[in-house]
């Protein structure tokens, strides 16, 4: 009976870091949106809705903990709650870079822009929510072959921010106007770029989860 209450509530922490997941990919989305859209509103959505994803991982922390004292699993569920409280860790921070390029976006309305980049600045966004969401199915069935396919896609999210890095600066010298604006394209593909990191450093976790060893795959 106490196995399979402990099965139930793994289970159920599976779907909370599932829902948790979302919820912060769904931050990047619309965060990228509205600072492409210089939409202050959808913005401070974003600001307002963040406390949810802080809440998620305040509720994984507790319950992972709680189950660690009583239950005192050993070998592949151990390896469960610490990936959970690992892995929420990076979700919550992916979370807190959407509430910075939301920020950029209220910061930077009305000033001048540059379409090009903020059309990279798009598609990098777009990129890195796949990843995002990828991992999320590669930690749902502990995929590690997935999870290291998506960690190798890091590489086209640093590619981005290079390419973003140098045109931003080449209009910043060639167009006073631009240098507020372009301070923050480079600070939002600084954010992007991040979050492609923390979502290589699950994709690290599924891996641990699965074989009990750490790896470097950035």
């Amino acid at each position: 009976m106490l196995r399979k209450q402990f099965e139930e509530e793994l289970e159920s922490l599976h779907e909370e870091f599932y829902e948790m997941g979302l919820r912060a990919g769904e931050a990047v989305a619309k965060a990228t949106e509205a600072f492409v859209n210089h939409d202050k509103e959808l913005a401070n959505t974003v600001i307002l809705e963040d406390a949810r994803i802080n809440q998620c991982e305040v509720n994984l922390e507790k319950k992972s903990y709680e189950l660690l004292a009583l239950q005192q699993p050993v070998t592949k569920n151990l390896r469960i709650l610490v990936t959970i409280l690992k892995a929420s860790s990076d979700l919550e921070r992916i979370g807190d870079h959407a509430v910075s390029i939301a920020k950029a976006t209220i910061r930077v309305k009305g000033k001048q822009r540059v379409p090009y980049i903020e059309q990279d600045i798009s598609e990098m966004s777009k990129a890195t929510l796949r990843m995002v969401d990828a991992v999320l199915h590669a930690y749902i069935k502990t995929n590690t072959k997935k999870a290291k396919e998506i960690a190798k896609e890091d590489d086209q999210i640093n590619a981005y921010f290079k390419k973003i890095y140098q045109n931003t600066l080449k209009e910043m010298r060639e167009n006073k106007e631009t240098i507020i604006g372009g301070a923050d394209y480079l600070q939002v593909a600084g954010y992007l770029e991040r979050i492609g990191d923390y979502v290589t450093n699950v994709c690290e976790w599924i891996v641990y989860l699965e074989t009990g060893k750490i790896s470097e795959l950035g």
